[in-house]
């Protein structure tokens, strides 16, 4: 089975859901730059402050601050590791690579029609990080969580403006990754259009 995983696609594209997955059911450890930023964002830390202004917009965040962030949640880990979000930049790859050796680079190809009627419809926990479709997968009570009870939200790189915004950065930045790795010889690319049982099944398959 693959060590080191990065997981690439646009925003939207499942990566969370595909991630916490390969977690729960085969071990892995998940480290999204998402999350850890929103987290340093909530707690108001010196990246947090610094990050706060690139994430409203859709922008990316300097690669100065992910780097390093990365390279200290990467060495407290053990066992295998998925990256959820990063790199986002062929600089962020070659820096990573001096760090571990990525096994695989598993990219989930969406529409952008597509992307933006889940992006747009996504809400949050500000508490626990849960996420919520208002179509697909809605809270058993509207506009709360399911798992702490906290009010969801609807982030503000998930408005309509913003995701356009989003989409835009990704094809310019973080496209170029997929010939990167494929030149590596370490790309698989799915579809992550379908349930996510049967996305799942896919990504299983390509990471054993």
């Amino acid at each position: 089975m693959k060590s080191n995983i990065v997981l690439l696609g646009p925003p939207g594209s499942g990566k969370g859901t595909q991630g916490e997955r390969l977690g729960s059911e085969l071990g892995y450890t998940r480290l999204s730059t998402g999350d850890m930023l929103r987290e340093a964002v909530r707690n108001g830390t010196p990246l947090g402050i610094k990050a706060k202004g690139y994430m409203d917009s859709g922008g990316l965040v300097p690669n100065d601050l992910i780097i390093g962030l990365m390279k200290e949640k990467i060495s407290e880990v053990s066992g295998g590791v998925i990256l959820d979000g990063f790199p986002r930049t062929v600089e962020q790859a070659d820096a990573l690579a001096k760090e571990v050796d990525v096994d695989l680079a598993i990219n989930l190809d969406v529409e952008d029609a597509e992307l933006v009627q889940r992006l747009t419809n996504r809400r949050s926990c500000p508490k626990c990080n849960a996420v919520y479709h208002l179509i697909s997968n809605p809270p058993a009570d509207e506009g709360v969580c399911d798992k702490c009870g906290s009010r969801l939200y609807q982030r503000d790189d998930d408005k309509a403006a913003t995701v356009q915004n989003r989409l835009r950065v990704y094809r310019e930045n973080t496209f170029p990754l997929i010939a990167y790795y494929e030149k590596k010889g370490k790309l698989a690319t799915i579809m992550g259009e379908g349930t996510i049982d049967e996305i799942f099944a896919k990504v299983k398959e390509a990471v054993q």
